[in-house]
């Protein structure tokens, strides 16, 4: 089957999303967690005074007698044994520059938990907020529970409440857009470049795990271009991306939220997570594998969804899967089987059986990371293709086509 954005589909897809959220392992997106039920605070308050009083009432009767006893003589036992601990004032000094804690208090005011319902459940997620009169960007597959007549609401970092409208969503990235509604004077995040990363460089993800909103995490950059595919939609379209990997947790209900490098900008939004399944309350969370989306290939499509465009996405006209035969002990790649008539491929001279080894200086090393590299292009963009036929390699530059477009 040819995945009509041009790119191969995943050959063993994971299950849909339930609940908001995709699958079992390998990767579970980390999104929407359903809400968690809060504390009766009149109940709590019931114990409190309760407890108030009869610590009050030792204290008025038994109590007055219990400190006569004890310190009507002053060599007793009881009266040499209470010690005053020394309290120091460590003082509250402001963060340090491209600390953790300077991060966090430069970002956290915009970033929002995001509550979600519809016919199909609840759940919750996170969001970064684009501009100061509320749009946000997030994760499709947090917002799309609310389907057609869900809810959305928004929290934000000072406890403030509104409801949101989606502006659009776009699966193939698995990133949406949302509008807060009658709200001013946000503070936008800074978006930043993911291709200024590094790997070990140190990332700060922030958002909403478990519903417990404005959770702060920090870690390293593990992997960089990490192809994860995190299912397909009814007509065998992937969403699939090069993702960036880091070991900061991340955990159900992070997704949408942003992962920023120390300077506070935004390079990727948090998606999905490698994770260990708990077979016995069927909830799983990070093992410290969590996996971002990077800035620099959703910010194009980010901008026809707040435009009110289709998201398009580049394309090269085949359809592939796993190598067969000969192939799979003598090379690694994407192996063609089919090219779409009028294509960038068919036009480079790529033929059925041959085996995609290189997308400009990036190797292939299988179906989901040719999906994934081409992703992170744009329609319009040249790149060289390299490939194997019969031993021998062949390349061609390509103008890659849009998904908006046949062929």
């Amino acid at each position: 089957m040819t995945d009509p954005a041009g790119s191969p589909e995943p050959t063993t897809p994971l299950p849909p999303p339930v609940h908001g959220m995709y699958g079992q392992p390998p990767y579970v997106a980390g999104p929407a967690t359903p809400p968690t039920e809060r504390p009766r605070r009149g109940a709590f308050a019931a114990t409190v005074v309760a407890a108030s009083l009869l610590v009050g009432g030792g204290a008025g009767v038994g109590g007055a007698a219990l400190w006569t006893a004890t310190h009507d003589d002053p060599s007793s036992s009881a009266s040499t044994a209470r010690t005053t601990t020394p309290v120091v004032d460590q003082g509250d000094n402001a963060p340090a520059q491209g600390s953790v804690e300077a991060v966090a208090a430069a970002v956290l005011p915009s970033v929002v938990k995001i509550d979600v319902s519809g016919s199909q459940g609840a759940g919750s997620g996170s969001g970064i907020i684009l501009s100061a009169d509320g749009q946000i960007l997030t994760n499709n597959h947090v917002v799309e529970l609310a389907g057609n007549g869900g809810s959305i609401r928004v929290s934000f970092d000072d406890g403030s409440h509104a409801d949101a409208k989606v502006l659009g969503t776009d699966p193939l990235t698995d990133t949406a857009v949302i509008q807060a509604e009658g709200v001013s004077g946000l503070t936008p995040a800074t978006i930043g470049k993911s291709s200024n990363l590094d790997v070990g460089q140190e990332v700060v993800a922030i958002g909403s795990p478990f519903g417990l909103e404005s959770t702060v995490t920090s870690g390293i950059v593990s992997a960089l271009n990490r192809p994860v595919n995190v299912g397909s939609d009814s007509q065998g379209n992937s969403t699939t991306y090069p993702a960036i990997q880091t070991d900061a947790a991340i955990n159900p209900g992070n997704s949408g939220g942003p992962l920023v490098d120390m300077s506070g900008a935004v390079v990727g939004i948090n998606s999905s997570i490698r994770t260990a399944s708990d077979s016995t309350t069927g909830e799983s969370g990070s093992i410290g594998l969590g996996f971002s989306i990077p800035i620099d290939e959703v910010m194009p499509i980010v901008d026809q969804m707040i435009n009110g465009e289709t998201p398009t996405h580049a394309r090269i006209g085949i359809g592939v899967g796993a190598l067969s035969g000969s192939n799979q002990s003598l090379i690694d790649g994407a192996q063609v089987s089919q090219v779409n008539d009028g294509s960038p491929a068919q036009k480079a001279g790529i033929q059925v059986g041959d085996v995609i080894t290189k997308v400009d200086d990036t190797l292939i090393t299988g179906p989901d990371s040719l999906v994934a590299t081409v992703r992170s292009y744009r329609p319009g963009d040249k790149v060289e293709i390299t490939w194997s036929r019969d031993g021998q390699t062949e390349t061609a530059t390509v103008t890659l086509a849009s998904d908006a477009t046949t062929g």
